[in-house]
């Protein structure tokens, strides 16, 4: 976007200028070669724009490709501890504690399941690359059993959604910590009701102010269609809302 509005900027830029000094000049031909000269300097600074853009891609390109990388290393270093405990489990005897960790890694597999089918690319990269790219908060999620919000959201609503839950998070963690070294428990809860999804947010331990949070996030959000209010005044939650865009699949957030 940057780059098409700077070229177009260029282009008005180089047609005031052969225009003013093709008014001043008298020669037909320093006319045109004057032109020729600067249609050449703008298709430089056109190729300039476009290399650079390209070296931005890459940049970013490798950037996702080192995160996926990372957070595949973690699911699987996850899996292998939890083989080692049911392998050591198994050596100890201890058949009874079998039950629980396989409860464990059948909770852990639902909810990583749940996340993949929500449907929205860039959400879905993002909680599953989460502790990869934010080790100073330990992210708790819940969602609903068949939730897939692009069946029930915009493009464009499940782009300020996940906009706005990844402002909403980056709120809590600057904001929320009683020091900077602590790690901060936050349990995010995704849900329908009434013809909206609702995103609500919980912290686990100190709940400081919920009027800043609230503030904080309405600038946060301001300009997007996904609204934030105050869920349980009891436990100082906070929810995003988002209407169903979809109107054929209304019925399925009620």
């Amino acid at each position: 976007m940057k780059h098409r509005f700077m070229v177009r900027a260029m282009i008005v830029l180089i047609a005031l200028v052969s225009l003013t000094l093709a008014y001043f000049l008298k020669s037909p031909i320093g006319q045109v070669l004057l032109c020729g000269a600067l249609f050449v300097l703008f298709g430089l600074y056109v190729r300039h724009l476009r290399k650079g853009a390209e070296i931005e891609r890459k940049h970013l390109l490798e950037s996702v490709q080192r995160t996926a990388s990372a957070t595949l290393g973690h699911h699987r270093h996850d899996w292998m501890n939890d083989l080692q405990i049911l392998y050591g489990y198994i050596q100890l005897r201890k058949i009874d504690k079998l039950a629980d960790c396989v409860e464990r890694i059948k909770e852990r597999m639902a909810v990583e399941s749940k996340i993949s089918r929500l449907g929205i690319p860039a959400l879905v990269f993002y909680l599953q690359s989460f502790r990869e790219v934010n080790g100073s908060i330990h992210l708790d999620v819940d969602i609903e059993d068949e939730l897939q919000l692009d069946q029930l959201l915009t493009a464009e609503q499940a782009e300020e959604l996940t906009e706005a839950i990844v402002e909403t998070v980056r709120i809590f963690q600057y904001n929320r910590r009683s020091s900077w070294g602590e790690t901060l428990q936050l349990k995010m809860s995704m849900y329908r009701e009434d013809g909206e999804v609702i995103v609500r947010f919980e912290q686990a331990g100190s709940k400081g102010n919920p009027e800043v949070l609230v503030r904080l996030l309405d600038e946060g959000v301001a300009g997007l269609r996904v609204k934030a209010d105050r869920g349980d005044a009891e436990d100082g939650s906070l929810r995003l809302r988002v209407a169903c865009g979809k109107i054929n699949e209304v019925n399925a957030c009620l």
